[in-house]
């Protein structure tokens, strides 16, 4: 029996192979490489690359490995905070907290990242923490 990230609903992408896209768009666009550059440097079109960053096409094992080599990450890194993987799948047997699916989602996103990115090179404690403020505000405001 296959495990509910192997299993491919009709017409609808496996769980996993969702996953593996975001990492891939997350750590694309995470190097400011845009999806032409990519499927250049791995020998595909830019739709190709989009099909891999939807889950839409799966990747397979050479073609991930090509990915990887291109993005500079391990494969590993493609299947990391994979949904319903047991704590302690990966290679070195470490526990991490898993990344929930939201959070995965936004750091996939061209809007997490720029935020992510300028936030990072706020170094003032109090500046960062008005900032956090002004954020939480904004989403209660939004719900209103």
């Amino acid at each position: 029996m296959l495990s509910p990230n192997t299993e491919k609903t009709k017409g609808r992408p496996a769980p996993v192979d969702i996953h593996v896209g975001r990492r891939i768009r997350m750590r694309r666009l995470w190097m400011q490489i845009t999806q032409q550059a990519l499927g250049e440097a791995i020998g595909v079109t830019f739709q190709q690359i989009q099909k891999y960053e939807k889950g839409t096409n799966r990747v397979g094992a050479s073609r991930l490995q090509q990915i990887a080599d291109a993005l500079d990450v391990p494969v590993s890194f493609f299947f990391e905070d994979l949904p319903g993987a047991s704590v302690g799948d990966g290679a070195d047997n470490t526990v991490e907290p898993k990344l929930q699916p939201e959070i995965m989602e936004f750091v996939s996103s061209n809007e997490g990242l720029a935020l992510i990115r300028a936030f990072s090179r706020i170094t003032d404690e109090k500046v960062r923490s008005r900032t956090i403020s002004l954020v939480k505000a904004l989403a209660e405001q939004d719900r209103l």
